[in-house]
């Protein structure tokens, strides 16, 4: 059984008893909401830069290899750090 199968499968459940059918759609909405706080974390936080890098070297036009993970990684320590600090 394919998860596209029980999805149906619980959706078709779920029209039958209107019990069902409010706890799988607050059960959805429960996971859609657990998926946007995650990805505003990893947002948040840098995690998903690597990503969001390797989206942006596709639409620039060109032949320019993408760095590797860590090689972004350290392009984003050199970038952070390199400029003046001017705390004290």
């Amino acid at each position: 059984m394919t998860l596209r199968s029980i999805h149906t499968a619980a959706q078709r459940s779920a029209m039958a008893y209107p019990r069902r059918a409010i706890i799988f759609a607050a059960a959805m909405w429960a996971k859609r909401t657990a998926h946007k706080i995650w990805m505003g974390m990893r947002e948040w936080c840098g995690d998903c830069a690597y990503e969001r890098y390797l989206l942006a070297q596709r639409t620039i036009p060109g032949e320019s290899v993408p760095l590797s993970p860590a090689e972004f990684y350290l392009e984003q320590l050199h970038r952070r750090y390199s400029r003046p600090n001017r705390c004290c």
